[in-house]
């Protein structure tokens, strides 16, 4: 079971590439590497774009067309997985509350009964995602501009199954200065501490 981590972005909202934005002694990638990494998935693919990010024991892949939107990442995550995984779990780099136990709930529920599954929060879906091989070339295909997967998803919602991971993390994004005050808030709390060392 893959997992992708879409961080190519620049924030142009923060005001500084998301991927590197340090958040209680960790960069966003490095958490949702953890995420991705703890929650059960191997290998993990890092999708990068604005900046160059390092982090050791994963696949990071560049996509020179990162300034058209989060589809032509997707499209070059999809493109970069090995032949051989059953599913991915794509999460975004800017959900740090999002709790390692979700992708975890995800991938016990494709064991019990492959098909498309996705994090639900309040019976809300949200992210991370996950989606079976048989799917990428559809999800590929319809990947254009800021949408990601979110055109595919909302085709076929009525085959999606929603495994609610509210109780473990909360879906919130941080896009703004605002954003990035609150979560860390939360994180130092120890509230939402959901990935630790």
């Amino acid at each position: 079971m893959a997992g992708l981590l879409l961080a190519a972005g620049e924030g142009s909202r923060l005001g500084q590439p998301k991927a590197l934005v340090n958040l209680g002694g960790r960069t966003l990638v490095e958490r949702g590497v953890e995420l991705l990494r703890s929650g059960g998935t191997d290998p993990v693919i890092v999708v990068t774009g604005a900046v160059d990010v390092s982090v050791p024991g994963v696949v990071t892949v560049h996509n020179p067309d990162w300034r058209t939107g989060m589809g032509s990442s997707l499209r070059t995550g999809l493109a970069t997985l090995p032949a051989d995984s059953a599913a991915v779990v794509v999460a975004l780099v800017d959900q740090p509350l999002i709790g390692r136990e979700a992708v975890s709930r995800l991938i016990s529920a494709f064991l019990h009964e492959p098909g498309l599954i996705a994090a639900g929060y309040g019976g809300k879906r949200r992210n991370p995602v996950l989606i079976p091989r048989r799917f990428w070339a559809d999800v590929a295909a319809q990947a254009q501009a800021d949408v990601g997967a979110r055109g595919f998803l909302q085709a076929h919602e009525a085959q999606i199954t929603i495994i609610e991971c509210g109780d473990i993390g909360r879906p919130d994004d941080l896009d703004t200065e605002e954003d990035l005050k609150r979560i860390s808030e939360l994180i130092e709390g120890g509230g939402y501490a959901q990935n630790p060392r």
